[in-house]
């Protein structure tokens, strides 16, 4: 099957799970199918899929990786020992694990082509993220608390695992317990990779953009608490704006 073929076959399968779309026509261009596929993904509730769409998805999605380019974190050179800064995009990062800046839900960004970078890590990884999350969740009994972890397979990206995290959300000034609960989305992150033996760990910009903690704050507190607790552990700090990039540069030397 060609990349559009692939694409057509998903969406006709997403679409005919649910009622509410069934006889919807599939647009004609691309850049609205990409549009559309991506859309029914984030919406689609955590449940089994069938081997048939599985297959199909995953060669699609990993086809779109490579064209998007992948980075392999081997190639990056340290600002420091064991530490990378790296601007880009963090599904298409080759590395041991990639931390996903999480809600108390664990499950995704349900809102269709949402900006966060949960929405890109559940949309690039495939739909059976959102199923392993759901698991977790349902075994654990409760919401993710701010500053914990969780671990999970990533499926179609370059990576190895995901580690999922969920950050204060910031609503006036920032306080003290906002502080430590960020530095502990760190450890945990940390202290879970090394449990499980993996070696490189890129961190996104935990907290803030849609949590609303302070660039500037955010950043200090990440680079302390991954030079006090990383322990041999290589950490890649990923940004996706300029403005991130100028603060870690310049707390990185």
């Amino acid at each position: 099957m060609t990349q559009a073929e692939r694409r057509t076959f998903l969406i006709q399968k997403l679409m005919d799970e649910q009622p509410r779309y069934r006889g919807l026509r599939i647009p004609s261009g691309e850049a609205e199918q990409r549009q559309l596929l991506r859309s029914l993904m984030n919406v689609r509730p955590p449940r089994p899929m069938g081997d048939d769409f599985l297959t199909v998805q995953d060669a699609y999605l990993r086809e779109e990786t490579v064209r998007r380019g992948v980075t392999d974190s081997a190639d990056l050179t340290p600002v420091e020992p064991g530490i990378y800064l790296w601007q880009g995009d963090i599904t298409t990062l080759k590395c041991g694990a990639i931390v996903n800046a999480a809600n108390a839900g664990m499950t995704g960004c349900y809102v269709p082509c949402h900006g966060c970078i949960d929405n890109a890590i559940h949309t690039w990884a495939g739909v059976q993220l959102r199923l392993a999350c759901e698991e977790l969740m349902e075994k654990q009994g409760h919401e993710e608390p701010t500053g914990q972890a969780k671990l999970t397979p990533a499926y179609n990206l370059p990576c190895e695992y995901v580690l999922h995290t969920v950050g204060p959300i910031i609503y006036g000034r920032v306080t003290e317990k906002d502080r430590e609960l960020l530095a502990s989305c760190y450890r945990s992150c940390l202290e879970l990779a090394r449990r499980n033996g993996i070696g490189s760990v890129a961190f996104c910009c935990i907290s803030t953009g849609e949590f609303h903690f302070p660039n500037e704050e955010a950043a200090r507190i990440a680079v302390d608490t991954v030079r006090q607790y990383r322990e041999g552990t290589e950490v890649i700090f990923n940004v996706f704006k300029d403005v991130d990039y100028e603060i870690y540069r310049r707390l990185l030397g």
